[in-house]
């Protein structure tokens, strides 16, 4: 954001609204959220231009923790700096967080909630809104034949080897082989410039860093600082976003003792199955461990390290991004990252919701009223969860 558009900036409260509602009707994890950014963003608002939104979601991926709120997070911070990047993550995560403590609360009371056939209809629904996001970015970041073949060639290699550090690395070579290609790409509109203190990036790296080695340190299991150095070890260490966060956090709260495998697999399935960020799943485990206290500590640790990394991250990033040579690179990336969402609607998202004819035939529909009739996401959604409990 340049001095020029200062006019354009947003208040934190206006931020705060607009995540707040994509908080409320994001349904379909990381994958699907950038679709909804993409199409309130960069679509429907013109805060940033495709390019500028590739960008981001290319920056985010490569930093670990949970990539779709990264993403929101970096929208808040070059529209409204850092208030509006805190606006940003709270509207996102608060409705999910809250719905995670209240079943934690309430588990006992309805234990069957993992279970039942609205959450398979929302699952097909997820299928659907992350094949448009491919679709719509795709068409952006792929234009020619060069990045059409650097994105399939992620996919297939994704597809092959799923592991977290893969991702990493055909990111990695599909920068390089943006820049060996030479691939045009023009020079970004804007500047991604936000008034950082030339220190302060620093000073999140370092802050990072120190809060990674004190959650190494041995705590009493069940504490709240034993819940808050487990879901900060988490954030920072896990590539890849919700779904590879699990294992972690298995082994954590599960291997150890301090939680019934079928308790854990209980909130797990419940976090499917609500709207904004995978990673909220935290607020279940705190909560579970600690109350409403473990369930605030845990939040805020696991979503800190990402955020701490971004603000670390951006800055050189927005210099980067200057030269001919990085823009060529960073073309690369933005077509790797249309490959890495294609993989993505591929696994976990079709082998996990499609299953036969009866699951394909309910998922063009949905893509059909999504794509083709513009129908809202909020009113899709529980539409999905009601032919789901319907039909299966």
């Amino acid at each position: 954001m340049t001095e020029a558009d200062q006019s354009d900036s947003v208040s934190s409260w206006q931020i705060f609204k607009i995540f707040l509602r994509l908080g409320l009707t994001s349904f379909g994890g990381p994958a699907a959220h950038l679709g909804f950014f993409h199409d309130e963003f960069v679509t429907r608002r013109k805060w940033l231009s495709a390019e500028a939104f590739g960008e981001v979601v290319a920056l985010c991926q490569l930093l670990p923790g949970p990539a779709s709120s990264q993403v929101g997070l970096t929208i808040g911070l070059l529209r409204g700096r850092y208030q509006g990047a805190f606006a940003a993550w709270l509207g996102f995560t608060l409705p999910s967080a809250l719905l995670m403590t209240l079943f934690a609360f309430g588990l006992t009371l309805w234990p069957e909630v993992g279970s039942g056939g609205w959450i398979h209809g929302l699952k097909l629904f997820v299928v659907a809104v992350v094949a448009q996001a491919v679709w719509q970015m795709g068409r952006v970041l792929c234009p020619d034949r060069s990045r059409l073949v650097i994105a399939l060639l992620v996919a297939c290699v994704l597809l092959l080897v799923g592991a977290a550090w893969m991702q990493i690395l055909t990111l990695a070579l599909a920068a390089l082989a943006g820049a060996h290609l030479s691939l045009s790409s023009r020079k970004a509109a804007e500047t991604m410039n936000v008034a950082l203190h030339v220190r302060k990036p620093w000073w999140f790296a370092v802050g990072f860093a120190g809060l990674l080695v004190l959650s190494l340190l041995p705590q009493q299991a069940g504490s709240l600082t034993w819940v808050g150095a487990e879901l900060y070890r988490a954030g920072a260490l896990v590539f890849g976003g919700g779904h590879v966060v699990l294992p972690w956090l298995q082994e954590g709260f599960v291997e150890s003792g301090q939680m019934a495998a079928d308790t854990f697999l209980a909130g797990y399935g419940a976090a499917q199955a609500v709207p904004g960020p995978l990673f909220t799943f935290s607020a279940f485990l705190g909560a579970v461990e600690a109350g409403v206290s473990g369930a605030m500590i845990a939040v805020l640790a696991v979503f800190l390290p990402g955020t701490l990394l971004v603000f670390a991250g951006l800055p050189l990033w927005r210099w980067i991004r200057k030269h001919e040579k990085a823009r060529s690179a960073l073309a690369g990336v933005n077509a790797g990252v249309v490959g890495l969402l294609l993989a993505a609607l591929y696994d976990p998202v079709w082998t996990s919701a499609v299953h036969g004819a009866m699951d394909l035939a309910i998922v063009l529909g949905l893509w059909l009223a999504l794509a083709v009739l513009r129908w809202p996401v909020w009113g899709l959604a529980p539409v999905s969860a009601i032919l789901g409990a319907v039909i299966f």
